[in-house]
């Protein structure tokens, strides 16, 4: 049996303080020492995933490659480790409690009454040991979803308390917490940090470091009166000031030598520490850049207030991200209302430099998100569509190209005389049985791609091909439906170019125009957004970019 060592990282005083980057911090500076890490997310929720949740209740679920559905800080996990997570990475008190009464269904407790403890905390911690072992980890990263103090979470700590006390594993608790700035004082005050570590040792759990969130850099006044009331060791308070990008952030626990103390906390090896292209990726963030382009995102997500916005789309903002670095131009993106263009005022297109359709559900908005694919398409703007922006620029293709009247995805028009994007079969069975989650085509599939064709220009010239010579690429994808093969020679004739097929079930891929055509016009089933990171950015987004910023 694989034997891990654990460090358990919760929150205090707010949520959204950035656990997640706080964990991927330390497991990159870990995993960059020599060790092998793994990460574990702990949510409170009773979903089994996070597929059917609102994007703007919980932010954009992120895709992995096994297909499941899950929170955004598994993609922080992935970007800053450059590995795919899986699904016994990602823990719901659903599936806990679910994995709980099948057992005991099954008379797998043999009669014995089932209770939150032991029962509910052993199954927690049976997945957290799995994922250990899964992952052949020497050390695996716990992330407690939500904050200290409520009672969503308080099986996961006690599961770490649990933990904490078997002699035989070696165990440490990072707490996260925010030191606010009240302006008419003008200091941090660590008050509320004080508060949040009482709630910890109310639960028997003593922190080992603490994190301290805040607008500015903590001084040592400041670090000697947490270390006092919170009882650690001084140099244990780790600064954890609001940098201009979530990447510094292990550059900046660097500093602080906090993957040293962690591991001499762990009583392992002091490694060699490789990081030198992270620092590299985080000089080319920093650098000016050479030109500045505007991408329009026209999207439905879109949350009252500005908080929100980033968390409905995040794994497209930071692909944008990463395309814009590596292409040394600085991106902006305006948000733009899909309902607000079906009035017909286009005005809000005004001087972007490319038009990004993503994914999206449903009728609402959908005629808005068609008439900025026709003023791409017609204006010569690079356009991007992913998923549902591919399905829908293959809709606005028919309707104004091949002339077909009504033209429409079945999923908006179940009436329509030409349903261009259908379901895919077997879905309609599913819907019947209103069986929604985790039952759509999700997860890595494997797609042929064109000769000659844009996206095999994208993926040979940026090595993003699985086998090159061969032109097969492994995309990520979350849809029911699909692009109609039965127009297939209609489009074709009419110069829309299909540049992809999936190598299983020969569904299209990708469509296209050719470049004689348009500067840049493409459209994917699958979510390369899903597989792009700061040091690997995506092909596609890479060469969306470039065609923005070309003049």
């Amino acid at each position: 049996m694989h034997t891990s060592k654990f460090i358990f990282v919760s929150g205090g005083v707010i949520s959204g303080l950035g656990k997640g980057n706080t964990v991927a911090s330390i497991a990159l500076l870990l995993q960059n020492r020599g060790y092998n890490v793994t990460t574990v997310k702990c949510e409170n929720y009773l979903n089994i995933d996070a597929g059917l949740i609102n994007p703007v209740e919980h932010g954009d679920p992120y895709l992995m490659a096994d297909g499941t559905e899950a929170d955004m800080d598994m993609g922080t996990y992935e970007k800053f480790l450059g590995k795919d997570m899986h699904g016994y990475n990602f823990i719901t008190m659903g599936q806990i409690y679910k994995a709980v009464i099948d057992r005991e269904r099954n008379f797998e407790y043999e009669g014995e009454d089932v209770e939150a403890i032991p029962h509910v905390t052993d199954e927690i911690l049976r997945r957290i040991h799995y994922a250990g072992e899964q992952d052949k980890a020497d050390i695996v990263i716990v992330e407690l979803g939500g904050t200290a103090g409520e009672y969503q979470n308080m099986l996961y700590y006690e599961a770490s308390r649990i933990l904490s006390r078997n002699k035989n594993n070696t165990v440490i608790h990072v707490h996260v917490s925010y030191l606010p700035t009240p302006p008419h004082l003008g200091e941090p005050k660590s008050k509320p940090t004080q508060l949040s570590v009482k709630f910890l040792n109310s639960m028997g759990i003593q922190p080992d470091f603490i994190v301290t969130r805040s607008d500015r850099h903590i001084d040592s006044r400041r670090k000697d009166r947490i270390a006092l009331f919170c009882g650690v060791d001084a140099d244990h308070v780790i600064d954890s000031v609001d940098m201009s990008s979530v990447y510094e952030i292990p550059l900046h626990f660097m500093e602080q030598k906090f993957d040293e103390k962690i591991l001499s906390s762990l009583g392992l090896k002091l490694g060699r520490l490789n990081i030198g292209s992270w620092e590299n990726m985080v000089k080319t963030i920093n650098v000016k850049k050479d030109k500045r382009v505007t991408v329009a995102i026209v999207g439905k997500y879109f949350a009252t207030g500005e908080y929100q916005l980033r968390d409905s789309y995040a794994a497209l903002l930071d692909a944008i991200d990463h395309a814009g670095w590596a292409n040394r131009v600085e991106t902006k993106v305006k948000w733009i209302q899909a309902e607000s263009l079906e009035k017909g005022d286009m005005t809000q297109l005004g001087g972007v430099n490319g038009i990004i359709v993503p994914i999206g559900w449903g009728p609402r908005g959908v005629e808005g998100k068609i008439r900025a694919i026709h003023e791409a398409r017609v204006g010569k703007i690079p356009y991007l569509g992913l998923c549902y922006g591919m399905q829908l620029s293959v809709v606005e293709y028919a309707r104004n190209v091949l002339g077909l009247k009504g033209a429409h995805t079945l999923e908006c028009d179940r009436n329509t005389p030409h349903p261009v994007i259908h379901m895919i079969t077997g879905q309609e069975k599913i819907l019947e049985r209103r069986a929604y989650g985790g039952t759509m085509r999700l997860g890595n599939w494997v797609c042929n791609v064109e000769e000659s064709t844009l996206a095999d220009y994208a993926y040979s010239v940026h090595k993003g091909y699985d086998n090159a010579q061969k032109r097969v690429v492994t995309e990520r994808h979350r849809h029911r439906y699909e692009f109609n093969d039965a127009y297939t020679k209609q489009f074709e004739d009419a110069g829309l170019v299909i540049a992809g097929r999936s190598a299983v079930e020969n569904l299209v891929e990708i469509i296209e125009l050719p470049k004689s055509v348009h500067p840049f016009f493409l459209g994917t089933q699958y979510h390369p957004e899903y597989r792009s990171r700061p040091l690997a950015p995506h092909p596609i987004f890479l060469e969306f970019i470039r065609a923005c910023a070309h003049d």
